[in-house]
């Protein structure tokens, strides 16, 4: 597992042990940045939040194409202990902010981010419940983008949201959302 672009470009990523966490492959991370960098233009700045974080690979790609700053959520001891090392080994500490927490423990936002990154266990559902619990929660604002990595085969459920774009990757499904327009 590797950084696909930007600053810290091909640098190794560490993935935790064990069978909890099943990390991001390239090709999939490749193709979500793809899609996001057509919609965002740059990652300059933007607030990130990666969310079932595992080994951070996705909020780290963000920081290494520019974010100023990402939160990790996990809740997985040996995801934490990658988590943390990767970082160290980047040297990305003041741009990061990690909470050994599961996604549903996160208190309300200062602020909307602008990017939220989710790729929380396939078929549990997750997700969709996270979103709603987030979006309540003020994480999610107008402006937000969601980026919501599901199996294949697996409805993303985020039932306040409104799908932007669908791509399917090997055993994933990428699914691009945002709040719905506002009716004039």
């Amino acid at each position: 597992m590797r950084i696909v672009a930007g600053e810290w470009r091909r640098r190794q990523l560490r993935a935790p042990t064990g069978e909890a966490t099943r990390p991001t492959a390239d090709r999939t991370r490749e193709t979500l940045f793809s899609m996001l960098q057509s919609r965002l233009g740059t990652f300059e700045g933007l607030a990130v939040a990666d969310l079932f974080a595992g080994s951070g690979a996705l909020g780290l790609e963000a920081l290494s194409r520019g974010a100023a700053h990402c939160i990790f959520a996990e809740n997985d001891a040996a995801a934490i202990r990658a988590l943390r090392a990767n970082i160290a080994a980047l040297r990305a500490q003041p741009r990061c902010d990690v909470r050994p927490a599961s996604v549903l423990q996160l208190g309300p936002a200062k602020a909307p981010v602008d990017l939220l990154l989710l790729d929380p266990p396939y078929g549990s559902g997750a997700g969709g419940v996270a979103l709603d619990r987030l979006q309540r929660l003020d994480w999610i604002g107008p402006a937000s983008w969601v980026a919501l990595e599901t199996a294949r085969d697996e409805d993303a459920g985020a039932r306040s949201l409104q799908v932007d774009a669908v791509r399917e990757v090997g055993s994933a499904r990428i699914t691009l959302l945002r709040m719905p327009a506002a009716a004039d």
